[in-house]
């Protein structure tokens, strides 16, 4: 990940959310209607009205890990004031998708009505399954500070799109 031209540094997810890590594990996010996410692209907020599917392909189900769905609403202010997340489910075995978690926030549908929101999804390998704490609160959440509270380390996996305001012109 040292290379400055890496996707995740290029967007500031690393850098001003998460700290620099390899990628170990590969995570896919697919929402229904069959667009993946990757790292950077657009979305439109109607597109993604529904939960994705997010799958952790090979490993070994004795693995658990947890996926932290976040939005960045202030990116282009340059400064992170504020983190809502989105979704947190805890203990998914490896080799499987969230659905055999244990979703302990729901999702919650985006709605980016001003500027340009950046949305990631992080995964973490937990130590051991049903250690994790879900927080008191969806606003002013921060990462660094969950991931250690419950020993999560750095992430294994991240990925995130854009997306802003669809107006009427847009859309046609």
């Amino acid at each position: 990940m040292a290379r400055m031209s890496h996707p995740l540094i290029v967007g500031g997810v690393i850098g001003d959310v998460l700290d620099s890590f390899s990628p170990t594990v590969l995570m896919t996010i697919t929402y229904n209607n069959n667009k993946q996410v990757s790292n950077g692209h657009e979305l439109y907020p109607s597109s993604v009205t529904t939960k994705p599917k997010v799958e952790i392909p090979g490993g070994d189900m004795r693995s658990f890990f947890t996926l932290h769905a976040y939005l960045d609403p202030y990116r282009l202010l340059l400064e992170i004031t504020h983190l809502s997340f989105y979704r947190i489910v805890t203990d998914i075995p490896g080799t499987t998708d969230a659905t055999f978690g244990n979703e302990v926030i729901s999702y919650e549908i985006p709605k980016p009505y001003i500027g340009i929101h950046r949305f990631v999804f992080v995964l973490f390998k937990q130590k051991r399954r049903q250690s994790v704490i879900p927080p008191s609160s969806r606003d002013h959440f921060n990462t660094k500070k969950f991931a250690e509270d419950n020993e999560l380390g750095l992430p294994v996996a991240a990925v995130y799109f854009n997306a802003q305001r669809e107006t009427a012109a847009r859309r046609r």
